[in-house]
């Protein structure tokens, strides 16, 4: 059931993948601050789900911020599906340049970092 106390939060946005990945909210905001971020089982935690939502939504006229804010928090879940389907990329980086231009590392969690790089050298 949805809710503060679920550990998926108030929303998750369901995408057709083959991993059956999803989007979802999260009650443990403070999550986000950390630099190891791989809490999750392989779904991806929104910092501003509401904010999404209403970006998701905005074709659909019907779905005003009032309306969405009480759909987040009904005690029963809501299914919404769009009219016009939203592309949706996840990228997966061990490696990144940060915004003061220094080349970062992060752990390996998935641990495809060996096999991309048995690829790029063959």
């Amino acid at each position: 059931m949805p809710g503060p106390s679920n550990s998926l939060g108030l929303v998750k946005f369901l995408f057709p993948n083959v991993n059956s990945i999803y989007l979802h909210d999260t009650p443990s905001k403070d999550l986000f601050a950390k630099d190891a971020r791989a809490f999750s089982h392989g779904c991806v935690r929104v910092s501003k789900p509401r904010d999404l939502a209403i970006r998701v939504l905005k074709q659909d006229p019907s779905w005003t911020e009032a309306k969405i804010d009480a759909a987040m928090h009904q005690t029963k879940e809501t299914t919404v599906t769009l009219k016009k389907r939203i592309p949706v990329y996840i990228g997966y980086f061990t490696a990144f340049v940060g915004n003061d231009g220094n080349l970062n590392f992060r752990d390996d969690i998935y641990s495809r970092d060996n096999k991309l790089f048995k690829l790029l050298s063959e």
